[in-house]
């Protein structure tokens, strides 16, 4: 395998002393990219995921156009579920759907925990020839959904802004809910793995919807399992956890295995290391929407977000992920600013 010729990101993750911080986005593989667009017209989603010399073309394109010190494999969270046995559709304009949800003890004992290395063969498959063609340039960013996030997209069969029915579930169904998360942990551990053994470099878990927990409940369905994830694969890669929303865990997380901890824009960097005793790298946490400002402002606010944070045990990253309409040299311009700290 051939030598990282950039290694900022596994370095800062490894706490040691670094130049200036890495920076990579989330979602940067695609959405606001034209080469990204034309591969749109041509191929639904599904098959922009699985088939890895086109999920590898995307990987690549924000490494080459817009300088990020990290690839992160073009996929998404729900294959999962559809490893699982589950239908998911994704409608141009509506997001995701899953037309079976998950409602009895019945529905969680067909689902199927056993075999994700050879279902999702086609992420690995797009790992190994990603990892190739980076040849040692940047290191490979491997994800996954966490398990809470999974159980409401799985509950609840689509997206939604308060996840009333996961949450009812939760409430009315605990057991259940716990059954499920620790399927959906299980299956997810040995995918996460198979990402690894892969190529991936580092390993992120997305909670993008722990934000709708109380701080009690984020303890008792988020937490254990996000542990659980970051407790087996330590050995393997470094791990981030990103629990969107949920600032008040940060403490508890940095005492766990993972390497790094995501943080959204609702809590300042100065909190953030308070809370976490600088124990553990951050990641975060510009607010995606303030790519669409002037670049000069841009600019001003990485400038003040690093100093926030500070250049060492600190990945710099977006809050969320990069929307559509985020011009491209305004994406520039962020990781420019990154790069140019300091200088």
């Amino acid at each position: 395998m051939s030598q990282l010729k950039n290694d900022l990101l596994l370095r800062t993750l490894r706490k040691e002393k670094v130049e200036r911080p890495p920076v990579w986005m989330m979602r940067q593989a695609g959405r606001y990219l034209p080469d990204y667009l034309k591969l749109k017209a041509k191929y639904d989603f599904f098959t922009r995921v699985q088939t890895p010399e086109l999920a590898t073309a995307i990987t690549l394109q924000p490494v080459d156009q817009v300088g990020v010190d990290a690839a992160i494999i073009f996929s998404d969270i729900l294959v999962i579920p559809q490893a699982m046995g589950l239908e998911v559709l994704m409608e141009e304009g509506k997001g995701p759907s899953l037309p079976g949800t998950i409602k009895t003890q019945k529905d969680i004992d067909a689902l199927i925990t056993t075999g994700v290395e050879e279902s999702l063969h086609y992420v690995t498959d797009a790992l190994s020839l990603t990892k190739k063609e980076l040849n040692g340039r940047v290191p490979l960013i491997g994800f996954a959904g966490a398990p809470w996030t999974i159980l409401c997209y799985m509950v609840e069969g689509k997206g939604s802004k308060t996840w009333d029915k996961a949450k009812r579930f939760a409430y009315t169904e605990t057991n259940m809910a716990h059954q499920l998360l620790q399927k959906i942990t299980d299956i997810t551990i040995n995918y996460l793995k198979a990402q690894a053994k892969a190529g991936a470099d580092v390993l992120q878990v997305f909670d993008s919807w722990a934000g709708c927990l109380s701080p009690g409940d984020f303890k008792t369905f988020a937490q254990p399992y996000l542990i659980q994830i970051a407790d087996a694969l330590q050995k393997e890669v470094p791990v981030i956890l990103f629990p969107k929303g949920s600032w008040y865990a940060l403490k508890d997380l940095s005492e766990s295995s993972a390497a790094g901890l995501g943080i959204d824009w609702c809590v300042t960097p100065q909190y953030a290391r308070e809370l976490t005793g600088n124990k553990i790298t951050l990641q975060g946490n510009f607010d995606p929407s303030r790519l669409l400002a002037p670049i000069p402002e841009i600019k001003k606010w990485v400038k003040e977000m690093i100093d926030g944070f500070g250049t060492q045990n600190y990945i710099a990253n977006l809050g969320h992920g990069i929307t559509p309409d985020v011009p491209v040299d305004h994406a520039k311009a962020f990781v420019e600013a990154v790069k140019e700290y300091g200088c």
